[in-house]
């Protein structure tokens, strides 16, 4: 089951307290201790190295695994009083409040934090002042990402009116949000009911979104590595033939596909898959005179119909 990204930060806080008291703990012990898999561990370890105490990147841990055992070089150089300079007491008392403020948090996560930011105030003296007179007012895509943190945490459905590019076209689904991640966008990768298929969904296009009393149960299914990027696709994925010219080239660079092939005077034949092959128009019409698609002939049918239409809109 994913874990929601609140439950992560206390895990890792808690993470920092028990490696402390156990210098040379072992991977798997502290895996079995925490309930998680020792993969997980190792990529909270890779996180903790960056964290520190300032703003500014004042002492790091400097917290290290050979695969087997777990060292905390520096435990005593963080362990000091933390002190705040009047920036960093300003940023966090405006982040705090802002955070406090988004709809979906969970209350008793609502109320832990308004008492922290009550305690760094009195801790913070003047320094708090200048923090009263700012404020931050989130987009729409911060409420979005406090529904579905919360559908995970309390697995729970939810309902989305979602905006589809590839079709120009906003539809309705029910999707069990399976977690979230970043990769360039903040993503929810979930199990879609309407399509009975795993799809992922860019937060920033979710029109409309509502927690629903339907308990979320997506099938079990493997999670994908998404080191190598968000886009991988499938054997079984459709193929699209791409031919370029020299000033499409970057396609190659930029497309995951399975060839490319030099073509005359600099140009190149690329061969990709894709789950969603309508998608590739709006790249057809950003290449221009720089690029067509060959293949599949409905698709580049229909890319040749679409630059059409954009070309009458202009007059021509």
């Amino acid at each position: 089951m994913a874990i929601n990204a609140i439950d992560q930060t206390r895990r890792m806080l808690s993470l920092v307290t028990y490696l402390r008291e156990r210098p040379g703990a072992r991977v798997s012990d502290v895996a079995r201790a925490f309930g998680i898999t020792e993969d997980e561990l190792i990529a909270d370890l890779d996180v903790l190295p960056m964290c520190g105490t300032s703003f500014r990147g004042g002492d790091l841990l400097d917290i290290d695994t050979d695969g087997d055992r777990i060292w905390w070089h520096n435990p005593d150089d963080v362990a000091e009083p933390l002190r705040l300079a009047a920036d960093e007491a300003t940023a966090l008392l405006v982040a705090a409040r802002a955070v406090s403020t988004l709809p979906g948090l969970r209350e008793g996560d609502r109320q832990a934090l308004l008492r922290a930011t009550a305690k760094l105030e009195a801790a913070a003296g003047e320094a708090a002042g200048a923090s009263s007179r700012l404020s931050v007012t989130f987009e729409s895509e911060g409420g979005v990402f406090a529904d579905v943190d919360r559908a995970i945490a309390e697995r729970r459905r939810l309902w989305l009116k979602y905006y589809s590019p590839a079709r120009d076209e906003l539809t309705e689904r029910e999707v069990d949000p399976i977690r979230l991640f970043a990769v360039g966008h903040t993503y929810v990768e979930a199990w879609c009911r309407l399509s009975e298929a795993r799809r992922t969904f860019r937060l920033d296009r979710v029109a409309e979104i509502k927690l629903l009393d339907a308990p979320s149960d997506p099938p079990p299914i493997e999670l994908r590595d998404l080191s190598e990027g968000l886009v991988q696709p499938a054997a079984e994925d459709p193929e699209v033939v791409i031919e370029v010219g020299p000033g499409g080239r970057w396609v190659a660079e930029y497309y995951p596909h399975d060839t490319a092939e030099e073509l005359p005077e600099g140009g190149l034949r690329i061969t990709l898959r894709t789950p969603e092959p309508a998608s590739l128009r709006r790249l057809a019409l950003r290449l221009g005179r720089d690029g067509r698609i060959v293949a599949p002939q409905e698709l580049a049918d229909s890319a040749r119909d679409a630059a059409a239409r954009a070309l009458a809109a202009y007059g021509g």
